[in-house]
């Protein structure tokens, strides 16, 4: 059974969107552009959502 957890390689800041893609099985670069698009798409209520799961999902 997989698990999404951050990852210690694929980062930037905290590794929240290289674990989401590693969970997913694409490339992180595609992830982080859907993020920053997303960003400013909802006023910026999806870094509340990154703050979340960098609190919640712990690297390996």
């Amino acid at each position: 059974m997989k698990k999404l957890l951050r990852t210690r390689n694929d980062r930037y800041i905290a590794g929240v969107l290289g674990g989401i893609a590693k969970y997913f099985g694409i490339d992180a670069t595609l992830v982080r552009l859907v993020f920053v698009v997303l960003l400013f798409l909802t006023y910026f209520c999806s870094a509340i959502l990154y703050l979340l799961c960098c609190c919640f999902y712990y690297p390996k």
